[in-house]
């Protein structure tokens, strides 16, 4: 039987009701149709989907199960090298990894890895398992854990089956990280796919300290020193929001995106008052950036209630960073992509509130250090957006706490902490890092992976 050349479509909410709702886009594959599309998988003897995987999974062995219909094994093959199946096969860029490898997308459409890695996942979670404790050795060594999102889980989980007993300390009142403020409810459900992937580390034994901030609560010395952990891994993150400089940028209704999607995601803002967390909800809103993260925030926008949202991006469709599937959602959805446009100054009112934002046209000259070409204005050409709202989505930085509270820690000009590329290791001995704090801003599975390269590293650090 011929191998059909595209993936099966993956069903979703019509989005002209979508786009008043936060339940989720995306609504998953039912058993035939994941089935159907695991038929579609070449098994090949050099499976180069794997090359392109950060975790190692296991991308042909698990989707043979789904294809014998065999899905408890499905997802035993899966957890062997990933902690949160559920949450990489919703926002994990396959097209830009394991997917972008498949011997199908030569000729037509790879097959549908993501898809197949949620609906293992999903089926395995409704069934209400339970995972098993482990049992751990009256001697076995602590490890501490600094932040509870995507490499801090993925390593906690990692160390605890090979027998350490791991504490995650956690700044905010919640564990999950960019996983439980930065990802919206409707493309990442927080109760049924986060609480639920957290649920299963903690029922391992991890401890999860929240409301802990490392660097004001302990420091990393009187961690090791005093509280008796024997490593340390630094998985903070980079959640320091980053702005243009522009002027205007300190008026009332100028957010960062980080400040924006957390009021929402973390604190329930869209749920106000029976959450009693505000926010502005302008009619008009400008999302300045083109990421995933400014997508979240215009299709975040979009669903608090504006009539308008736009993209306000200084390059063309074509260096746009987000995610093609993100890009789409957002269009079906009606945000406004205004590209080759670049923000020069806020405008407010005489009360301090937004009332529009200064913009001049672009276009693109010569390639610069990232390949894509260079944007630079256009004389004459300034005009002003009408807006009530502008969230800035350019990027992030790393929070200089614990570098600043830790001697012996060696951090980058930009504030990154250093670490071996192959081991993870910092400059001080016992301690490691990895993900966005040192790599800056990039995807759960690239964090997750670094994840579970750090718990390698601990374990064989600890066993010397």
């Amino acid at each position: 039987m011929a191998v059909s050349m595209k993936k099966h479509e993956m069903p979703a909410q019509d989005p002209k009701v979508r786009r008043k709702n936060f339940n989720e886009v995306a609504l998953g594959y039912d058993e035939e149709t994941a089935v159907a599309e695991a038929n579609r998988c070449l098994h090949c003897k050099v499976p180069k989907c794997m090359e392109g995987c950060p975790v190692q999974v296991h991308i042909p062995e698990f989707i043979e199960k789904i294809k014998t219909r065999e899905f408890d094994e499905a997802i035993s093959i899966i957890k062997e090298t990933n902690s949160l199946p559920a949450v990489c096969g919703r926002v994990c860029p396959q097209e830009n990894q394991c997917e972008k490898h498949c011997v199908l997308g030569i000729k037509g459409e790879s097959v549908a890895i993501g898809r197949l890695e949620r609906f293992a996942a999903d089926t395995f979670m409704l069934k209400n398992k339970e995972v098993q404790p482990i049992k751990y050795a009256d001697d076995a060594k602590k490890v501490a854990i600094i932040g509870a999102g995507p490499a801090g889980l993925t390593c906690a989980g990692d160390l605890a089956h090979k027998g350490y007993k791991v504490t995650i300390f956690e700044a905010l009142h919640k564990a999950g990280g960019v996983l439980s403020y930065g990802i919206p409810e409707f493309r990442l459900p927080k109760d049924k796919v986060v609480a639920r992937e957290i649920e299963n580390i903690e029922k391992l034994g991890v401890k999860i300290e929240v409301n802990s901030v490392v660097g004001r609560l302990y420091t990393v010395d009187e961690l090791m020193e005093e509280e008796g952990f024997s490593a340390v891994f630094i998985g903070t993150g980079a959640g320091l929001p980053r702005f243009q400089g522009i002027p205007g940028e300190n008026l009332n209704g100028v957010y960062s995106a980080n400040e924006f999607l957390t009021r929402c995601n973390l604190m329930k803002a869209y749920d106000f008052p029976n959450n009693l967390t505000p926010i502005t909800e302008g009619k008009k809103v400008a999302v300045i950036g083109g990421g995933n993260v400014a997508m979240d925030a215009a299709r975040t926008a979009l669903r608090l209630g504006a009539d308008e949202v736009s993209i306000v991006y200084r390059r063309s469709m074509q260096e746009l960073p987000a995610r093609r599937e993100e890009v789409e959602h957002a269009k079906e959805e009606g945000v406004d992509f205004k590209i080759l446009i670049n923000p020069t100054e806020v405008i407010g009112d005489d009360k301090g509130w937004v009332k529009g934002l200064k913009c001049v046209r672009m276009e693109l000259g010569e390639a610069d250090a990232s390949g894509r070409r260079r944007p630079k204005a256009i004389e004459g050409s300034e005009f002003t957006l009408d807006v009530e709202t502008v969230i800035v989505a350019i990027g992030t930085g790393p929070n200089p706490i614990i570098s600043n509270t830790t001697k012996g820690l060696d951090t980058d000009n930009h504030g990154h902490i250093i670490a071996d590329e192959k081991t993870l290791a910092t400059s001080k001995p016992g301690v490691y890092a990895g993900g966005d704090i040192v790599t800056g801003a990039a995807t759960v599975i690239l964090a997750m992976g670094a994840g579970r390269t750090a718990a390698k590293s601990i374990d064989e650090y600890l066993k010397k």
